[in-house]
């Protein structure tokens, strides 16, 4: 039996999203959110490789009523929380949940306002994020808000956007020329005590219908597995459709699932720079580990 230590599981708690990014792959998979304990049968068997789980792969884990049951369930195992929102559902109940003691980091994709048909203004959408930020900076909480702007890319210009976004930030937070520190590459900029403004470019979500990228590294199974809402372990957190399904852990044991024939191959295919299944293939992503920009 082969045995694997995870930088990160990502666990896909539900599917729903609510929104209609440009940016995300259509949702193709029946909706479904996972059960509690189904979730803690997860835990129990992720607790020997890895110690930090992100609840996300496709769904936003704040449209859950009972998220707190999740949390809470993280944390009798002592895990470490990572929660990915779009923003869209931070308010004041639900901001709540956010400072729940086992999560270390909040990120919100900032870009999904700008990315969907929604009516709500930008104000008012900026306003529960702004006044999540102040109330963490009030508390003294110690876990860090990452406010991702995954938009630098010339051939989807978002300038009119970020702009206006700056001009709001350095507004509240008190700094002064965003857009001038940004380097055009993958970066963090303080804006207050652990809230940090996090750019990076858009990238394309692997698919089977996407051309032939090649072979390369990736960090799938060496430093993180996901776990979709219906159980099926894949390699990592951009096969939401699960197209490289390695067995499903309410039917199999994790560690069985890992040391399956498969899972050895598409790991050592990696080890050695070779992209053994097809959706590796086809995705462009693996390209920022290869040259080293993540």
């Amino acid at each position: 039996m082969v045995f694997m230590n995870f930088h990160r599981a990502y666990i896909e708690i539900t599917n729903v999203c609510g929104l209609a990014c440009s940016f995300c792959p259509p949702k193709e998979q029946p909706t479904q959110t996972m059960s509690l304990e189904l979730f803690d049968t997860i835990l129990n068997q992720l607790r020997i490789h890895t110690d930090e789980i992100a609840l996300h792969v496709m769904g936003d884990p704040m449209v859950l009523s009972n998220l707190t049951d999740y949390l809470d369930c993280a944390a009798l195992r002592d895990f470490k929380v990572m929660i990915t929102t779009s923003g869209f559902y931070l308010d004041e109940t639900k901001r709540r949940f956010l400072f729940h003691p086992t999560i270390r980091q909040v990120n919100i994709s900032l870009n999904s306002f700008n990315k969907n048909s929604v009516s709500k203004d930008f104000e008012t959408y900026m306003a529960p994020i702004l006044a999540f930020c102040d109330e963490k900076l009030g508390q003294q909480s110690d876990f860090f808000i990452n406010l991702r702007l995954w938009n630098l890319d010339e051939v989807h210009s978002e300038s009119a956007f970020n702009d206006r976004l700056f001009s709001l930030l350095e507004s509240h937070f008190n700094v002064e020329s965003i857009g001038e520190s940004i380097s055009g590459e993958r970066q963090s900029i303080r804006l207050a005590s652990k809230i940090l403004l996090h750019f990076d470019r858009y990238f394309q979500w692997p698919s089977l219908n996407n051309p032939i990228v090649g072979n390369g590294y990736c960090h799938g199974l060496s430093k993180q597995i996901a776990i979709l809402a219906d159980g099926r372990v894949v390699p990592c957190c951009l096969d939401g459709d699960g197209e490289i399904s390695l067995g499903n852990i309410s039917e199999t044991k994790l560690d069985k699932i890992l040391s399956s024939k498969r899972s050895i191959e598409l790991l050592n295919g990696f080890k050695k720079g070779i992209a053994v299944e097809e959706l590796c293939q086809k995705c462009s992503y693996k390209e920022r580990f290869n040259k080293g920009t993540l």
